[in-house]
């Protein structure tokens, strides 16, 4: 089967591998949809060998992609029918633990004690025709849901459902949402959903006008903006009840507590970089709270999933763009460039 790796420095290699067959407790997808992160920008940009960010360790060519979505071709030994059976459709939760610990046990194997695969980064992902996954890994894809939205929901999707769910956004409270990209925009359109006022910022005018096609009832261009004074005028001088930075920027996470009235929450979603707080002006004497959140356990996935088909969110909204494999160059070249919505590639 053909296959999309990362070399690094911005070069995409279309690779073949062998078609996998699964082992006992594995199966393997047919991928149908297989959807491109902002987290995949790192390992396409970044040189050979760059470390991991403690996720393990990288050995031979890697198939990228950790946004599975397919169907269930091949079923191995000792696979229940509970778990999988040929024809159904899946999700991937793209992390494989220890099984046992008690993260894994909670849904949360991307914290295993004793270490994890992480699919697309340290195990072969989804930017492929076939992947094979261990079947305690497997989400059902509701059958309202297409698979794109199904690749959505595997990372950005539910990572941006994870986090508002960390934050315990409730319907009478004004979110801020730093950074339109994937991630962000789904949080915009996620927290509508929920009731939630949204306040959405990005550098990029596209990503901007995408923030108010998915509802955000304000929108700020933060260059050139004091962006607290902003959020302030727009919150009767108080302050919004809680932000997310979904960008990384360290000026914007900064921002993202500022802006909080007292008591408020701030959590941090994306992935990298530093922050510098004033601890006692920014947090400490208006009671601030920060948080992190990295994606969502297998659980939350199933539960995002439910709640995206439950409330009839157009989560294929998000993509932009749609390629075959064979594009994957000119495609990582677009997303490279971060002022688009979401790209997938999708499989006949």
């Amino acid at each position: 089967m053909k296959a999309v790796v990362f070399p690094g420095d911005r070069k995409i290699a279309i690779m073949d591998f062998p078609d996998p067959h699964p082992g006992p407790g594995e199966v393997v997808l047919q991928i149908k949809a297989s959807g491109m992160c902002g987290s995949d920008l790192k390992y396409y940009r970044n040189p050979p060998g760059t470390p991991t960010l403690g996720l393990g360790e990288r050995k031979g060519p890697i198939i990228a992609g950790h946004e599975p979505c397919g169907v269930v071709v091949e079923v191995g030994e000792g696979v229940s029918e509970a778990q999988a059976r040929v024809g159904d459709r899946m999700m991937d939760h793209h992390y494989s633990g220890c099984g046992v610990c008690k993260h894994c046990r909670t849904g949360w194997s991307q914290m295993c004690i004793d270490g994890i695969t992480v699919y697309g980064t340290t195990g072969h992902g989804a930017h492929a025709e076939y992947m094979k996954v261990p079947a305690h890994t497997l989400v059902k894809l509701p059958d309202d849901l297409s698979f794109t939205t199904g690749a959505a929901i595997s990372c950005g999707t539910g990572t941006a459902y994870g986090a508002l769910k960390r934050l315990d956004l409730a319907g009478d409270e004004t979110v801020v949402v730093f950074g339109q990209g994937p991630v962000g925009l789904s949080a915009t359109q996620l927290a509508k959903a929920m009731g939630a006022r949204v306040i959405a910022l990005d550098i990029s005018a596209e990503r901007r006008k995408m923030a108010e096609d998915f509802g955000a009832d304000e929108v700020i261009d933060p260059m050139g903006n004091d962006v607290v004074a902003a959020i302030r005028d727009l919150t009767g001088g108080e302050g919004a009840h809680k932000s997310l930075d979904c960008s990384s920027n360290a000026e914007a996470r900064a921002s993202a507590v500022r802006c909080l009235r007292a008591w408020g929450t701030a959590c941090f979603v994306g992935e990298g970089g530093q922050v510098t707080l004033d601890v006692s002006q920014d947090i400490l004497r208006r009671q601030v709270s920060v948080v992190g959140s990295w994606t969502f356990s297998k659980n939350g996935q199933a539960d995002c999933a439910a709640f995206v088909a439950e409330r009839k969110i157009d989560v294929d909204a998000l993509f932009s763009h749609r390629f075959t494999l064979d594009q994957a160059d000119e495609a990582y070249k677009l997303f490279d460039t971060q002022t688009t919505g979401k790209g997938v590639f999708v499989m006949d």
